[in-house]
C-alpha cells in the first residue's frame, strides 16, 4: 500500500511540473527579441547595449529564476518587458514552442498598434 502511495505521489509532482511549464503566461507589454547577458547588469538587447533593472526577473525554459551569471554568453530567444527608465525588468527564455509563436511585437510601436489575446498568447495584427 505504502509503494502504491509513493508511486502516485511522484507521478503527480511529475504531472503538475509538467503543467506548470506549459502554461506560461506573458504579459501584454512582453516583446520579442534576443539578449546576450555580458557582465551583469550590461546586456546587449537586440544587438545594442542595455541594463538590468536593479529588480529584474529572468526565467529559464523551465519558469525557474536564474542568476545571470549562470547563463552562457549566447542569444538568447527571449520575451522581455522594460520598465519606466528604459532598463531590462522581466526576461523569460523561450522554449522552440514559445519561440514559434508568431507574429509577436518586437517594438513598443508594433505592441501598441496590434491586439493581444490574453487567452490564447497570441497577437493579431489589424
Amino acid at each position: 500500500m505504502y509503494r502504491c502511495f509513493v508511486a502516485f505521489l511522484a507521478s503527480m509532482l511529475l504531472a503538475g511540473g509538467v503543467m506548470a511549464q506549459s502554461l506560461r503566461a506573458f504579459t501584454p507589454n512582453a516583446l520579442r527579441g534576443t539578449i546576450e547577458i555580458l557582465q551583469s547588469p550590461e546586456v546587449a538587447l537586440n544587438g545594442k547595449p542595455a541594463r538590468l533593472a536593479a529588480s529584474a526577473r529572468i526565467f529559464g525554459p523551465d519558469n525557474l529564476i536564474k542568476v545571470p551569471a549562470s547563463l552562457p554568453r549566447q542569444k538568447l530567444v527571449v520575451n522581455y518587458t522594460l520598465d519606466s527608465q528604459g532598463f531590462v525588468r522581466d526576461v523569460w527564455i523561450l522554449t522552440a514552442s514559445e519561440a514559434a509563436k508568431k507574429p509577436w511585437p518586437t517594438t513598443a510601436a508594433e505592441a501598441q498598434a496590434w491586439r493581444f489575446d490574453v487567452v490564447s498568447q497570441v497577437w493579431i495584427k489589424p
